[in-house]
């Protein structure tokens, strides 16, 4: 199966979840036109009480819907946006993709892929007990982190439903995702 974007999403206001929209514009070195975390420098509320003039890696958020489909299994419906990404995507592994990793959305937008979304306490008050089918521990007991990858937006451009998704790995060795 072709990698594809299935849903597409924003929100102006700093809101778990996102409404999805027929179509987005990425805007390249500052994210998603009309979204909460649109800004060359950190707008996630918890990074912007750190430190306000960090970059902000977290321009677009991407979630496979594989995951959705995975704790629809467990009994928890969750709909594309829901979980706050910005682009769910199918067919595509984005958890296995290395830090650097270009994506290619549609005819003209490209997303460089940053690092893992740390998932936190707002996903059990969004769904009581989700928060352990999308961060779980690995056999020497460190974090596994499902939900969802981070980028920058490198070319800016339209992505819609529908859109093929390409990756590029970088060159050189696989740097595996971390935390952003």
């Amino acid at each position: 199966m072709d990698a594809r974007v299935v849903a597409v999403g924003r929100d102006a206001e700093h809101r778990f979840s996102k409404e999805t929209a027929p179509v987005i514009r990425l805007l390249a070195g500052l994210g998603v036109a009309g979204d909460a975390h649109l800004g060359v420098t950190v707008r996630h509320r918890s990074r912007v009480a750190r430190d306000p003039s960090a970059p902000n890696l977290r321009q677009v958020h991407l979630l496979q819907r594989e995951l959705l489909d995975e704790v629809a299994r467990d009994g928890y419906a969750v709909a594309p946006g829901q979980l706050g990404e910005n682009v769910t995507t199918a067919g595509l592994d984005l958890l296995a993709l290395g830090t650097g990793t270009l994506l290619r959305l549609g005819g003209e937008a490209v997303v460089e892929v940053t690092g893992l979304r740390n998932p936190c306490a707002q996903i059990n008050r969004f769904r009581p007990g989700l928060l352990r089918r999308v961060l779980g521990r690995d056999e020497r007991g460190a974090p596994v982190r499902r939900a969802g990858i981070m980028g920058v937006v490198l070319t800016g451009g339209e992505v819609r439903p529908g859109d093929r998704i390409v990756a590029e790995p970088p060159a050189g060795p696989h740097r595996p995702l971390a935390p952003v």
